[in-house]
């Protein structure tokens, strides 16, 4: 069970979650799979090999090829768990963001302390749907949330919740009577 599902208060509905886009881990991919290829190079065995000492060199090359798999398998991993660590979510009362595994941060602003919400995104960004989302609450603190996948509709739901709070009519300057 999801964190943020394990702390809800008693009337509290999770409304929208999101996560880290994949990008987070797109250079630890790249280089993981650098690494791989050069390792099951090594295992499978080179052209090379054929003219270097048949007694030391091979095993040394499978004994090469095997640690570069493993690093390779290790780092993508590690990123693999740090994209998946990380949980968003906008309830009905509050946003929440949770960092981390085994150490743990959270940042919570309930609904009524919201002033604002932006999102920022790049060209990249905006072709692939993932962005900075900033929370500006009562007495100046933002609150960035980098690499959100979809980051609009996070807006959105943060936005639709704070409407239902506050209500149409809340918006509406109140009539005046002469």
């Amino acid at each position: 069970m999801a964190y943020i599902d394990k702390n809800l208060v008693p009337g509290e509905q999770v409304v929208y979650k999101t996560r880290l886009h994949w990008i987070v881990i797109f250079w630890s991919l790249l280089f993981s799979l650098g690494l791989g290829i050069a390792g099951i190079w090594l295992l499978a065995g080179t052209p090379g090999l054929a003219a270097a000492s048949a007694a030391t060199a091979p095993s040394a090359y499978r004994i090469g090829g095997g640690a570069l798999v493993v690093v390779a398998l290790v780092l993508f991993l590690i990123a693999l768990i740090r994209r998946n660590s990380v949980e968003m979510a906008v309830t009905n009362r509050r946003v929440t963001v949770k960092v981390g595994l085994l150490s743990r941060r959270t940042q919570e602003m309930l609904l009524g302390r919201i002033e604002s919400i932006g999102v920022d995104q790049t060209v990249a960004g905006r072709m692939l749907n993932y962005g900075t989302v900033t929370i500006r609450g009562t007495g100046g603190t933002a609150d960035p949330f980098h690499n959100i996948y979809h980051p609009l509709e996070f807006r959105h739901y943060v936005q639709d919740q704070l409407e239902r709070r506050v209500g149409p009519d809340a918006l509406q300057p109140p009539p005046r009577t002469v």
